[in-house]
């Protein structure tokens, strides 16, 4: 039975039509697969995969000091974004503690798109609110638009095919709003499984048209627990399992995303710069098994017998045909080619640091 205090996105009848198994995600009524977990993570490596993530958050922020305020909110200069780029981005507390993981995208020189983890959007929009000057004011586009994520070595080329020949011109980061319909197609060539592919968003009352127009064209429809798998594979970690406000950004391995050097004052920079200058305690690292068995979020890591930390994410690859995790560990202990253990339901999985990514597809 439906849980009523779940929301649900405008594509929630084409998840049922196409007799997706539903489940709870982040306060929302989610597909977690149609076809089945593998069969998705592979169509989306080998052709073409859509999800649906309108669960996300999207906040625009506007005005003449919108870039000036959000650069004292994100970690990275987004104030220099020329229109039509985007950026990996973190907002972060005082302390350096990760508040959310974002992406920003400048669409004119004072209106800028944050797409923003579903289970944050509230949090950050109230960060939002508090923090940003007067001369910034938030649109939030959460529940009024529909957003789907296409992904995979044919998504630009299925996209450009049915949608417009302007999508295959879009550089990576890039963005662009284009005239579809009646109405407006926000895309950014940017996504979360570690192929190439797009993110479109259209106003809600068009998202089934956007969706049917791509399942028409071949694409085929993925579920959350293939999302899942394609992230893990391609190392991205995830807010909730891989970070929190106890993690900082550096610990990710993730520095590209933070601007030190450009002397911007925003939240967290004293810490940040302090953990750069002095180094991460801890850093996530890649694991990879060496044996049959199943890495999963919780379960121990040791080394030489003394438990050294634990997995963070963990599960099978659809690709690599073995086990593989995320986990926290000491700097010395994050080498690769280090042999740890994992507890696997008291069992011991021998397990070797491995490089990041687990996959990269293959250029063309």
């Amino acid at each position: 039975m439906s849980d009523p205090t779940l929301l649900r996105t405008p594509l929630y009848d084409e998840h049922l039509r196409l007799g997706a198994r539903m489940v709870p995600f982040a306060g929302w009524e989610m597909p977690l697969q149609y076809s089945g977990i593998i069969e998705e993570h592979r169509a989306v490596r080998q052709s073409v995969g859509m999800f649906d993530v309108s669960h996300m958050g999207r906040i625009e922020v506007l005005g003449r000091e919108a870039a000036s305020g959000l650069r004292r909110l994100c970690t990275y200069a987004v104030d220099r974004l020329a229109p039509g780029q985007g950026h990996y981005s973190f907002l972060c507390n005082e302390a350096g503690g990760i508040l959310d993981d974002i992406y920003v995208f400048r669409l004119a020189s004072e209106r800028f798109l944050l797409v923003v983890n579903a289970a944050n959007a509230d949090k950050v929009r109230a960060w939002l609110e508090a923090h940003l000057p007067a001369g910034a004011q938030l649109a939030d586009r959460h529940r009024s638009t529909a957003m789907v994520a296409v992904q995979g070595p044919r998504a630009v080329s299925t996209c450009a095919a049915v949608l417009s020949a302007e999508l295959a011109r879009l550089p990576r980061r890039g963005c662009a709003e284009l005239p579809w319909g009646e109405g407006v197609l926000f895309a950014s060539r940017t996504g979360y499984t570690g192929e190439d592919g797009l993110e479109l968003v259209v106003e809600a009352g068009t998202g089934t048209a956007l969706w049917r127009r791509l399942l028409d064209a071949g694409a085929a429809p993925c579920g959350l627990g293939a999302r899942d798998t394609l992230r893990l594979e391609a190392a991205l970690p995830l807010y909730g399992q891989d970070i929190d406000e106890g993690v900082n950004p550096f610990e990710l391995g993730l520095a590209f995303a933070v601007s030190l050097d450009d002397g911007a004052d925003f939240v967290g920079r004293r810490a940040l710069l302090q953990v750069r200058q002095e180094g991460p305690r801890r850093l996530l690292a890649c694991l990879r098994a060496r044996e049959r068995g199943i890495m999963r979020a919780g379960y121990p890591i040791y080394h030489d017998g003394e438990e050294v930390g634990h997995v963070t994410s963990g599960g099978y690859s659809p690709t690599l045909g073995v086990s593989i995790g995320l986990g926290f560990l000491p700097p010395p202990l994050a080498k690769v080619g280090t042999a740890l253990t994992v507890g696997v339901r008291g069992r011991p999985l021998p397990v070797e640091v491995v490089p990041r990514p687990f996959y990269r597809p293959p250029r063309p």
